[in-house]
């Protein structure tokens, strides 16, 4: 019944159908943790959205420096990575954590990355 003789009289039958089901692969992790690895990440193409297009387009008409302030972490957010392109538009990020591509790209927008705790 099952999967008996899976290692006995099966066996040619497991190995040619089911590859690695037999065996352990990789180390042990003992009383593994999600929360210390709960890292969820956005795009620097999703940033803009947060904010929206009105609002966007105030601060480009604004001529006193001003620039918008996201903190990614309101919306559930914690490490920002650079895929996608940002507007030349300066814009001032916080975030628990930057990748250095999202660094890079946004700082050539002329932007500033804030890390917080």
């Amino acid at each position: 019944r099952g999967n008996a003789g899976g290692q006995h009289m099966h066996r040619i039958a497991f190995d040619k159908y089911h590859p690695g089901y037999f065996g352990k692969v990789g180390m042990r992790h003992f009383h593994y943790k999600k929360n210390p690895y709960h890292c969820p990440t956005v795009n620097i193409d999703k940033i803009w959205s947060m904010v929206g297009l009105e609002e966007r387009k105030a601060f480009a008409k604004k001529t006193d420096g001003t620039v918008p302030l996201i903190d990614v972490t309101e919306f559930g957010f914690f490490k920002v990575i650079g895929k996608g392109k940002l507007p030349q538009q300066p814009i001032a990020v916080k975030a628990k954590l930057f990748s250095k591509q999202a660094e890079e790209k946004i700082k050539a927008a002329g932007g500033v990355c804030i890390l917080r705790a």
